[in-house]
């Protein structure tokens, strides 16, 4: 670069018709081209998801779905355990999605079509489940919040609740598939989509109990 430069300077010299101005312009463009000596910013550590993740049956998951949350959850378990009903609700809307448009198909088999029926409606139910999950637990606060001792055993228990019953729809959907009659592509399309989201909601809930165990050892409680 700075042989570049030199150069330039050479032919102001040996030129005088280059303008003063057009070798200030050039040498200010060369200038934004030089490489910042600057260190990038630091990406924000996954030291405590990845920790957190161990806890729940399917970790690498774990991590692939929430290492993106890593500057908002930093270290709390609340918050991490927010992303992760976060991630499962989204997963949940678009496996419904998904699901509702193979029930469109014209190859579709009239038992094949009453198993993805039946799979949109338990998928949709997950849906509604995991919505009040979030939503129950950002009522909940910090972890220096009034959610206390009997207070935040009943939202806990609300969470906990529809979270587990959001599996369970899930595996019902599953379920469905595994009459006779029911083994071509429709049934692996589904089975791709919700599995995978089962096990997103399995590790929620995992993350979820082990918020509610670390809440109520730092309170102190039984």
């Amino acid at each position: 670069m700075h042989r570049v430069l030199n150069q330039l300077v050479n032919m102001a010299k040996a030129k005088p018709t280059l303008s003063f101005l057009f070798l200030f312009h050039v040498l200010f463009f060369v200038t934004l081209l030089e490489p910042s000596n600057s260190q990038p910013a630091t990406a924000p550590k996954t030291d405590f998801i990845k920790s957190s993740c161990r806890s729940t049956r399917y970790p690498a998951l774990c991590v692939q779905c929430l290492s993106g949350y890593a500057a908002s959850v930093q270290q709390d378990p609340r918050q991490l355990a927010r992303a992760a009903l976060q991630v499962s609700l989204a997963r949940a809307h678009a496996a419904n999605s998904y699901v509702a448009r193979l029930s469109r198909l014209q190859s579709i088999t009239p038992r094949e079509s009453q198993a993805v029926r039946d799979c949109v409606q338990n998928v949709g139910h997950s849906v509604s489940r995991l919505s009040q999950s979030v939503d129950e637990l950002g009522q909940m606060g910090g972890q220096g919040a009034a959610a206390v001792g009997e207070a935040f055993d009943w939202h806990m228990s609300n969470v906990q609740t529809w979270v587990s019953g959001a599996l369970t729809d899930e595996n019902t959907c599953l379920d469905g598939f595994a009459r006779p009659g029911l083994e071509g592509g429709v049934k692996k399309a589904v089975r791709g989509r919700v599995v995978e989201l089962a096990q997103v909601v399995s590790n929620a809930l995992a993350l979820v109990d082990r918020y509610g165990s670390r809440h109520r050892g730092s309170k102190g409680q039984p």
